[in-house]
């Protein structure tokens, strides 16, 4: 069962994220984590929407620009994850699989995203995330992701 978006007696908003994740400013994409759990993370976003938005191209933000949401749910995963003794270890998106693009655009989607990554299995050097990204009901894209920790 995911907990509330709650840590410690703290809103787990865009500013936690922010302090809490190395993207910053603009790059800094989600607005709050609504769930988590040890194994799970269910976040918000509305920034696909922004016209200045860091990661359009053409004028437009492709699908495929949801794994970089997904990848800022699995660092705020860490942090929230991370031992109070340790802080949480920074890591690289080292290879995606099984990536399924369910939309060709996220910047004309009217709903907030929905964010959820999962992590399948890890060790001290490596974990493996599957995530999905969704609005409202419809399914987005999916796919599963390496994480490298210690790579920074």
């Amino acid at each position: 069962m995911l907990t509330p978006a709650l840590h410690d007696g703290t809103a787990l908003d865009h500013a936690w994220i922010a302090a809490h994740i190395p993207h910053q400013g603009r790059m800094c994409l989600l607005d709050r984590v609504l769930a988590w759990d040890a194994q799970h993370i269910v976040c918000n976003a509305s920034s696909h929407r922004n016209t200045d938005h860091p990661l359009r191209q053409f004028d437009r933000l492709g699908a495929a620009c949801g794994i970089e949401y997904a990848a800022q749910a699995m660092a705020v995963h860490g942090a929230l994850v991370a031992s109070r003794d340790e802080p949480p270890r920074p890591g690289m998106l080292v290879s995606v699989r099984a990536v399924q693009l369910h939309a060709t655009r996220l910047d004309d989607i009217d709903a907030d995203l929905a964010v959820h990554a999962e992590r399948l299995s890890g060790d001290a050097r490596m974990l493996l995330y599957q995530f999905r990204v969704r609005a409202a009901d419809r399914l987005l894209l999916d796919g599963r992701a390496s994480v490298l920790l210690g790579s920074a």
